[in-house]
């Protein structure tokens, strides 16, 4: 893992701090150490826990071991926190505060500071020699590190799916799909469905753009169902407190597609023991060479699902005892989707990452040996996921 100045790292959450603390208390901020700070919670801290875990020392049993010495190192991991910088900017104006000499302090710049990680990068050997190919970097947020995925397209990229991204930047060959942390407290009775008085629920916003217009026609179509609830709401401390209670009291858990094919609620759903009902054609789903989501989610097509009384006749004609099925598949692989579980989704992500490295060793010798290639503009080697050569 490279040593990164701190500004790509801890300074990220600093930044975030400041930039939402209250009017004269933004410099409160700098004054905690180090590993006193916490990251926002947020469903994209994969890139904490990943942090965090790869500072621990000691002896581990990991599919991945950090060391010292980076001519010892199969891939080099690079622990910015894209998705936090994503929104760091502030939501008020940042010329409140002010350093000793008085001038307002700069407000912070996502772009500028992808600009500044690639700049630090291409100075280090270990990038040059192999063009960044055997690097890693996590961008969660579909946003995150839009300004430089080019440059790094060679590299193992860590996401959540490929909405915002071309096949030559990245596939399923060579990334790996993470699952966005849960927001909601996860279901600590046993499976049943007596206690589930609600057959389907969704909250969340109503209104998304792309893939998740969708959204809109699905709530016309189903508010007015009997044993549906239904409801549009942002994200807020009250909405995750009624979004929990909805999912740990339903049988089904809808999961519609966002501005991206995937989100969230997935997996707010899995730790809620709520049968996720997917709507999302293009969706990626994490470690799917361990697990079989056909056991644990009802898959529907868009075009099915927007038509009236489609889906929740479906869902009525599934007994008991199949719910209850599904509830238990659902315990067996619920750990995957716990990043406080330390036998979670970290463990899995870094056994994901491993299972790279003989695939990057096969790039970086091809390249050694090639004369000339045409890149036409990207060095990546990828497959695309229709398996098709980029």
């Amino acid at each position: 893992m490279y040593d990164l100045p701190a500004k790509f790292t801890y300074g990220v959450v600093r930044s975030y701090m400041a930039a939402r603390a209250r009017a004269g208390s933004a410099g409160a901020a700098s004054a905690v150490p180090d590993e006193e700070l916490r990251y926002p919670g947020h469903q994209h801290s994969a890139e904490w826990w990943l942090f965090k875990d790869l500072m621990r020392r000691g002896p581990r049993d990991r599919p991945v071991a950090r060391v010292d010495d980076p001519a010892d190192a199969d891939l080099f991991y690079v622990p910015f926190f894209s998705s936090l910088s994503l929104v760091v900017n502030p939501i008020r104006p940042s010329t409140a505060a002010a350093n000793a000499s008085g001038a307002a302090e700069p407000a912070y710049s996502d772009e500028s500071t992808q600009d500044e990680l690639l700049e630090w990068l291409e100075r280090q050997p270990y990038w040059r020699r192999h063009r960044g190919r055997d690097h890693v970097f996590i961008c969660q947020d579909p946003n995150a590190l839009y300004r430089v995925v080019d440059r790094i397209s060679n590299a193992v990229l860590l996401v959540s799916d490929f909405g915002r991204l071309r096949s030559e930047q990245a596939s399923l060959v060579k990334d790996v799909i993470l699952p966005y942390s849960h927001r909601i407290n996860s279901f600590q009775g046993d499976v049943g469905v007596d206690s589930r008085h609600s057959l389907l629920f969704f909250m969340g916003n109503r209104y998304r753009k792309e893939g998740g217009k969708v959204r809109d026609t699905l709530f016309k179509v189903l508010e007015n169902e009997a044993d549906v609830i239904i409801k549009h709401g942002a994200q807020s401390r009250e909405s995750r407190r009624m979004a929990t209670r909805g999912m740990h009291s339903s049988k089904f858990c809808l999961h519609p597609a966002g501005d991206t094919p995937s989100a969230c609620r997935l997996f707010d759903a899995l730790v809620s023991l709520c049968v996720p009902v997917i709507v999302s054609d293009y969706v990626e789903l994490p470690f799917e060479d361990v697990i079989d989501y056909s056991n644990i989610s009802i898959f529907v097509e868009t075009s099915k699902a927007v038509q009236p009384e489609f889906l929740t006749s479906i869902l009525r004609g599934i007994s008991s005892e199949r719910i209850l099925e599904y509830q238990r598949e659902i315990k067996k692989v619920k750990h995957y989707f716990e990043y406080e579980d330390p036998n979670g989704p970290v463990n899995e992500i870094w056994r994901q990452v491993s299972l790279k490295a003989p695939l990057i060793k096969l790039f970086i010798n091809r390249d050694k040996r090639l004369v000339e290639t045409d890149t036409n503009g990207t060095d990546c080697s990828c497959i695309s996921p229709e398996g098709t050569a980029t």
